[in-house]
């Protein structure tokens, strides 16, 4: 009786399990592994359009408001070019950026992100960020001046599916 008891019970937690696994949406952060690796899929079009066309529109979880607040607000000197925009465009793109910051809430990649930020932090690069580094340290400093690579920040050069928010370390090529 024992026995059979324990091989329902068996039974009962393997299909729960399973249940709960075929029923999570896939990518996202309801991955159920916390979703370290997927940023929050969010579309916004003049974020798409004026950031995605120069370089990786970054996900807003990856810098707090501050930072957000700063960079919009330097547009004019934007590391080293002018990519100002009409007020009106920067002001919309500013409010959805500080909406889905890193210290908004909205995401469990945000929440990562500030675990490792100082309450007055506002860096204004995210690759200045302690999350940044330490989720790269093991990559060695030539590697980021490599032509194929280019910078630490041209996350495409070895996230393949960066673009989508996908960062899942089984995915890196890194280029040689």
């Amino acid at each position: 009786m024992n026995t059979l008891l324990r091989g329902i019970g068996v039974l009962a937690t393997v299909g729960t399990v399973s249940l709960l696994a075929f029923s999570l949406p896939s990518g996202g952060e309801a991955r159920g592994d916390g979703g370290g690796d997927v940023m929050p899929r969010l579309t916004h079009k003049a974020w798409q359009q004026e950031c995605a066309s120069c370089h990786l529109a970054y996900s807003p979880a990856l810098l707090p408001r501050a930072s957000w607040q700063r960079l919009m607000g330097g547009l004019d000197r934007h590391f080293g070019e002018n990519a100002s925009l009409d007020p009106a465009t920067r002001a919309d793109i500013l409010r959805f950026l500080e909406a889905n910051a890193a210290d908004s809430g909205t995401s469990r990649m945000g929440n990562k992100v500030m675990q490792r930020m100082g309450a007055n932090d506002a860096p204004l690069r995210v690759t200045e960020t302690r999350w940044f580094v330490r989720e790269h340290d093991e990559v060695p400093r030539a590697t980021w001046s490599r032509k194929s690579v280019s910078s630490a920040a041209n996350c495409a050069a070895c996230h393949r599916q960066a673009e989508k928010g996908v960062f899942d370390e089984h995915d890196i090529r890194i280029p040689k």
